[in-house]
């Protein structure tokens, strides 16, 4: 068996491998949806070492002339009731707020911007000028798979994220050990200084791949960034496991008939203040059809 930072003979040669193992993942703390922790078993993997960038997802689209879902026109009779403005294509995009406010509102920081997409991450005048290293962003769950599926490649499970992430610790808190990142560090980038208004300098938006120490696994921005897709569909927590999209529909929404996917990871919006789900166990539930502007991914290939 291949050592676990062995490159990729195959077309993507930014993977390292992943040994079979049997591990733990989740967790029992305050957040419900982590729990219960269990142990599963996974045969090895490649991985890419990088969240897909703007200019790997150029590359793809070029080659395809695929159009993402943040770009496609929007069909009234889909959406009954809707603003006309939100029937144009684009995207969620985040905005900082002018000072401190209720955080149980994410309206106040999330905006949805007709012409954002992929290209134009922050609105129709924006570009990814100077950001071609950047994780790709504003991609909906099938953006990702199309992907994927060109480049031979797939999206991992969960659990498959979650044994990447850990780098070969066991039940560890962080990607990095247990213990959190001190002052003196830099080890992920996710929301630094007052949420969601003030972040530190170098902090409050996406940074380049690979701009924070690896993991054990060689593996960059397992923490932070952005969020990552996965294959699995969303239980409320880990002994909940959903066949199908119809099962992973929000309760609580029963007007929106969307399948949701577990994304992992955490973001360059995850503030301790507000939301510690930079964490491997951390995991939240994402519409298939909405993309983000801290939504992006990486592949494997089994």
């Amino acid at each position: 068996m291949p050592d676990t930072l062995t490159t990729d003979p195959g077309r993507d040669t930014d993977s390292v491998w992943i040994p079979a193992q049997s591990t733990t993942v989740g967790a029992d703390n305050d957040y419900p949806e982590e729990g219960p922790s269990k142990t599963v078993s996974v045969d090895g993997f490649w991985i890419q070492k990088h969240q897909v960038t703007n200019t790997q997802y150029a590359e793809f689209v070029s080659a395809t002339g695929y159009v993402t879902v943040a770009e496609r026109p929007l069909d009234p009779a889909d959406y009954p009731g809707a603003p006309a403005t939100n029937l144009q294509p684009g995207s969620m995009v985040f905005h900082r707020t002018a000072g401190p406010v209720d955080l149980r509102h994410l309206s106040q920081w999330w905006t949805w911007t007709p012409g954002a997409s992929w290209q134009h991450p922050r609105g129709p005048r924006s570009s990814v000028r100077g950001r071609e290293n950047h994780p790709v962003v504003h991609i909906a769950y099938e953006d990702a798979v199309a992907y994927a599926d060109w480049s031979g490649q797939a999206l991992p499970t969960e659990a498959e994220w979650e044994v990447a992430a850990r780098g070969g610790l066991d039940r560890a808190t962080y990607t990095w050990g247990d213990e959190p990142e001190r002052a003196d560090q830099k080890l992920a980038n996710y929301w630094h200084g007052e949420f969601p208004y003030l972040p530190d300098k170098g902090y409050g938006q996406t940074t380049p791949v690979g701009s924070f120490p690896a993991n054990g696994y060689g593996l960059f921005d397992m923490a932070g960034n952005v969020w990552e897709w996965t294959a699995d569909f969303y239980g409320e927590d880990r002994s909940t496991t959903p066949c199908c999209g119809t099962e992973s529909y929000d309760p609580s929404q029963p007007q929106f008939a969307i399948p949701r996917r577990v994304v992992k990871g955490g973001s360059f919006l995850c503030a301790d203040s507000y939301c510690m789900r930079y964490r491997p166990s951390a995991r939240r539930p994402q519409m298939v059809d909405t993309g983000m502007s801290h939504i992006g991914f990486r592949c494997i290939r089994r």
